[in-house]
């Protein structure tokens, strides 16, 4: 196996998934890129388990008037024989704070992702939290 054509594969799911998301909406397709048995760990909230439930949840966040995400990734590894691979990387949220305002928020994130049978990546892990604050 190739294991640095197989990299650049998996940024580049990534990167088509972040275009998706960032237009938010197309919610199947944004669905379609993690496995039926993905776990989503948002920041301050219980994890979200199985497709179901990250469906309503991206369906709640993308219901929110103003809301958007927006997300890039700076490096992605692969374990020895190409099955998985983790992302790192960071991630711009917006949407209304308690006055109504629309606050941006940055993250961290990373993302770990399966290649199923059929050969395409799909992200299995995926969370984030608040970026550093500057000193």
């Amino acid at each position: 196996m190739d294991l640095e054509r197989e990299r650049r594969r998996l940024l580049e799911r990534d990167a088509e998934w972040a275009l998706l998301g960032s237009r938010g909406d197309e919610i199947e397709r944004i669905l379609s890129y993690w496995t039926e048995d993905a776990v989503v760990y948002p920041p301050g909230l219980p994890a979200v388990s199985g497709k179901a439930a990250i469906r309503s949840y991206v369906q709640a966040a993308l219901a929110v008037p103003g809301f958007r995400i927006t997300w890039t990734t700076a490096n992605a590894t692969l374990s020895p024989d190409g099955r998985l691979g983790y992302l790192l990387g960071g991630n711009t949220i917006q949407q209304p704070g308690v006055d109504g305002e629309l606050v941006t928020a940055h993250g961290r994130a990373v993302t770990i992702w399966r290649r199923e049978g059929d050969g395409e990546w799909e992200c299995a892990v995926d969370i984030w939290n608040g970026g550093a604050t500057a000193t």
